[in-house]
């Protein structure tokens, strides 16, 4: 059985992509969760990672460190689940996506933190975070209109893209961001999933953090 060490629920966007995965997966697992906030977290990460990071998957005694990296190789263990489209191109596309929400939108990451015990609550706006919501605006209005006859995620059926929109899906709530049509129904999908909706109850339920 796979083991899952992740971050706060409230607050680690980078925790909630591998965990729900693998809840889509519908593949049991051991979560353990390290508090971000506390006098000997750092100590507890490097002991689970020796690169200072969460989430973590151990499998046996095989250790995958990084939210990418971790989906990748659920992926490979998993091919029949289809965690990307099985079209080259349309994989290509995804993980394109991917990488670019992995690696950018530092302004929105910044301004627009994971907190999902707040709701509708002002952002602090600037030319950087507007770029960054419009960017993944334009990613979603492109692509969910050329697969929604074969279902509601961003390329039809759910693949990696969608569990790194997620916690974008949930800035995009907690901050009340205006969104197209199309865009608004798609948050509230992936908001309404059942382990989204697992994800936010225990969430809610952790301690706040102390400043």
């Amino acid at each position: 059985m796979f083991t899952l060490i992740i971050g706060n629920k409230n607050y680690s966007s980078w925790s909630l992509r591998p965990w729900l995965v693998l809840k889509m997966l519908n593949e049991p697992f051991q979560e353990q969760q390290i508090d971000l906030f506390l006098s000997d977290t750092k100590a507890r990460i490097l002991a689970a990672n020796p690169a200072g990071k969460v989430p973590v998957l151990i499998d046996d005694k095989l250790r995958v460190w990084d939210s990418l990296s971790i989906c990748e190789y659920l992926a490979e263990c998993f091919p029949a689940s289809r965690l990307w489209p099985d079209d080259g191109a349309l994989r290509a596309i995804a993980r394109s996506i991917v990488s670019e929400i992995h690696s950018g939108f530092s302004a929105m990451r910044q301004h627009l933190p994971m907190n999902i015990r707040l709701s509708r609550v002002a952002y602090e706006s600037s030319p950087a975070v507007e770029s960054d919501i419009a960017r993944v605006i334009a990613l979603w209005e492109e692509h969910l209109p050329r697969h929604e006859s074969d279902g509601p995620f961003l390329f039809g059926a759910f693949t990696i893209a969608d569990a790194f929109c997620a916690p974008i899906a949930t800035r995009f709530a907690t901050y009340d961001v205006k969104l197209p049509t199309r865009s608004q129904a798609y948050v509230q999908h992936i908001l309404s999933l059942p382990a989204m909706q697992e994800w936010y109850q225990a969430a809610r339920s952790e301690a706040p953090r102390q400043l």
